[in-house]
């Protein structure tokens, strides 16, 4: 605990050593500027939910847009994770992230990608087979709606946790002016390539997901379910 909260009010820093292509030092930048897009966009996301009906648009949309950085950020953590457990030097030397944010990482991945994925899911499926019922657990129906809500429950809490740990840090690899001289890390244009290529998948996949989402946005007023079935109809 103390290391993890050391590293994040920055009293702690990990030594990322810089590489012909950008080593441990690229790679934390590209991390860090993935990150800080995956945040704005989850908060904008979150202000979707203020009134899910009136703004379905926006939140299939903003939705749409978290997946392609969302894996961009797990390629990125996943190959530094790799480098260091099979004895890459440079990595090796650059030292892990405390033990409480190893523990949050894979949480923190899990939690997204269940979120995403069965968002993406409710949009392949649409109102009534999303509703529709998978079974129960512990006298609890179960369906995708339902496992999309309880996924964004389990991602908003180790997401918050990983957030407060990580969002100092990365500010002061992108937006934060330097303490002391940066030393400059080569491919710096390879990653905004990257940033760029994400995010114009982002805005492809969002217009598909828009579009293909029609039913959502057709619902009526007030869905729900009768005997225990799914069923969309107006409440009268």
């Amino acid at each position: 605990m103390a290391d993890t909260l050391a590293e994040a009010t920055g009293r702690q820093r990990r030594a990322d050593a810089v590489l012909a292509g950008g080593g441990p030092a690229g790679n934390a930048r590209l991390t860090a500027w993935t990150g800080l897009a995956l945040l704005t966009l989850f908060l904008a996301e979150l202000v979707t939910l203020l009134d899910v009906r009136g703004l379905i648009s926006w939140h299939l949309a903003i939705g749409a847009l978290l997946v392609p950085p969302a894996l961009l950020k797990t390629v990125s953590t996943g190959w530094r994770i790799a480098r260091y457990y099979t004895g890459d030097r440079p990595y090796r030397e650059s030292g892990p992230p405390p033990l409480l944010l190893r523990v949050l990482g894979p949480l923190v991945v899990f939690g997204t990608l269940a979120l995403l994925g069965s968002g993406l899911a409710l949009i392949v499926t649409g109102p009534r087979a999303g509703q529709a019922s998978l079974g129960s657990v512990l006298g609890f129906p179960l369906d995708v709606l339902t496992l999309h809500k309880a996924a964004f429950v389990g991602w908003g809490v180790v997401t918050g946790l990983h957030t407060l740990c990580r969002l100092l840090p990365a500010l002061r690899l992108t937006l934060l002016p330097p303490t002391a001289p940066r030393q400059a890390v080569p491919g710096r244009w390879r990653r905004a390539g990257a940033l760029a290529a994400t995010a114009a998948i982002a805005a492809g996949l969002a217009v598909v997901v828009v579009h293909a989402g029609d039913a959502w946005r057709t619902l009526p007023e007030r869905p729900f379910r009768h005997h225990g079935h799914s069923k969309v109809e107006p409440v009268r």
